[in-house]
């Protein structure tokens, strides 16, 4: 399974219309030889590079943007700025939306996360990453990551 943007290479630069900087609009994405025997898709979007104030202060490790689940097994992928197929979770902010990059201090790395499941997970939009992420547990069936960076211009 493979997970690609036409906005930007594999560990090249997020393009600012997709962050706070721009129109904070969602990403384009497409997915690639999804196997055929699944039953959804998952998306994750989240920055490790948080800083330790954000740490402490969210009681978290990382920083999750955007969280899609029970996305159709037969979609292409994402159109730019629009809402996905699928239920929209809640990330780190409590929001049902996409959050794009906004590092306070230095580059960070956007990791998107695609998994292929065997089931359609019994959850609603309240659900968090922490929620999503457990009820996968046993039913991936394969994964594909792209990373983008961004950091703000001074």
């Amino acid at each position: 399974m493979k997970l690609i943007s036409p906005a930007f290479e594999a560990n090249g630069e997020i393009p600012s219309k997709y962050t706070c900087d721009g129109n904070n609009i969602s990403i384009p994405l497409t997915f690639e030889n999804v196997p055929p025997e699944i039953k959804s898709l998952v998306l994750i979007m989240d920055d490790p590079d948080i800083p330790k104030v954000a740490k402490k202060n969210f009681k978290i490790e990382v920083w999750d943007h955007w969280i899609v689940f029970n996305i159709p097994p037969d979609i292409a992928g994402f159109t730019e700025g629009k809402t996905p197929p699928g239920i929209v979770g809640k990330n780190t902010r409590g929001s049902n939306a996409y959050g794009g990059p906004c590092p306070p201090d230095r580059e960070h790395r956007y990791f998107f996360k695609l998994y292929a499941l065997d089931v359609m997970l019994d959850l609603d939009s309240t659900a968090t990453k922490k929620e999503v992420e457990k009820a996968m547990e046993g039913h991936i069936v394969a994964k594909a990551e792209l990373v983008g960076r961004y950091e703000r211009k001074k």
